[in-house]
């Protein structure tokens, strides 16, 4: 069956077929996935089934994978693997929760920012056969391409700090379960310094690389100044044009770029309707070389 990559119409988003994510996949198939993540922000593989193994291997290809600070929910073999999931057995979590999420990007809040989530839904909670826990997704290329010329002038160069401590803080005021972080847990993920305004490394264009879920400050600003423009920037970017939902089935394979979106769980489910993922976060170590498409003996 040939590969088919069919956009959904939407803001951001393909669906991809034809494609088995245990095979071995040649390279040149590599680049053109690498391609239409960049240019759609997300990909599905639906009707997929990948071990933990199989989804790290799988992974490992795009860049660097990075460990969960809590360590909690990893997987004993193989920790690059985390479980996200709201479903419990003799009374302890199987997985970290997503409730309590605001917009984000993962890994902003890194020195090492993030280039693509991968994850594979084991469980899908449904209500009256209508699909549960959508992932939200929004377009950061045309969200920095409808800004205001003038407002681009005043940000250009400039900077934004993101920490990690503002999104768990958060998550756990909301009722996420989450435990608040040691302060050796702090002390991993330190705030870090990145461009408001990033040059996509596979499209060339930029994005707007702010996010509510991390960012704290416009560094280059007064802090008054800054938290206005933020607050606008936050608004804009989640402007109905440029968001759409994804709805899970089991057996889907998502992976979407951590560059040119923002995403937030939605946790509209019950704690009586099961929904269990495996998840992996691939950092940007690897695709900002000038080569990264260029690479002949990749094997996925």
């Amino acid at each position: 069956m040939a590969i088919e990559i069919k956009p959904t119409g939407t803001s951001v988003g393909a669906v991809v077929t034809g494609l088995d994510l245990t095979d071995e996949i040649p390279i040149e198939t590599f680049i053109l996935l690498v391609e239409a993540l960049s240019q759609h922000g997300y990909l599905s593989f639906p009707n997929q089934n990948l071990s933990p193994e199989q989804l790290k291997r799988f992974s490992e290809h795009f860049g660097g994978l990075q460990i969960s600070v809590s360590g909690k929910f990893n997987d004993p073999v193989h920790p690059e693997v985390m479980t996200l999931s709201n479903m419990v057995k003799n009374g302890t979590p199987l997985g970290l929760s997503d409730a309590g999420q605001d917009w984000h990007t993962d890994m902003s809040y890194n020195s090492m920012i993030g280039f693509v989530n991968i994850l594979h839904a084991l469980h899908v909670p449904k209500r009256d056969g209508i699909p549960l826990g959508d992932t939200g997704f929004a377009n950061m290329h045309t969200a920095y391409d409808d800004l205001p010329g003038e407002l681009k002038s005043k940000l250009d160069g400039m900077t934004v700090t993101h920490d990690f401590n503002k999104f768990w803080s958060n998550t756990v005021a909301k009722g996420s379960g989450r435990a608040p972080l040691t302060a050796a847990q702090k002390a991993k993920r330190p705030p870090s310094v990145h461009p408001i305004f990033l040059k996509h490394p596979i499209t060339g264009r930029k994005v707007l690389y702010a996010n509510p879920g991390y960012a704290m400050r416009i560094n280059e600003l007064p802090e008054d100044e800054s938290a206005q423009i933020l607050t606008f920037l936050f608004e804009h970017q989640l402007s109905d044009k440029y968001v759409t939902h994804y709805h899970w089935e089991v057996g889907d394979v998502l992976i979407w770029d951590n560059i040119g979106t923002l995403h937030k769980a939605i946790a509209d489910y019950r704690v009586d309707e099961p929904r269990m993922m495996i998840r992996t976060q691939v950092m940007a170590d690897r695709v900002f070389e000038p080569d990264f498409l260029d690479i002949t003996d990749v094997q996925v």
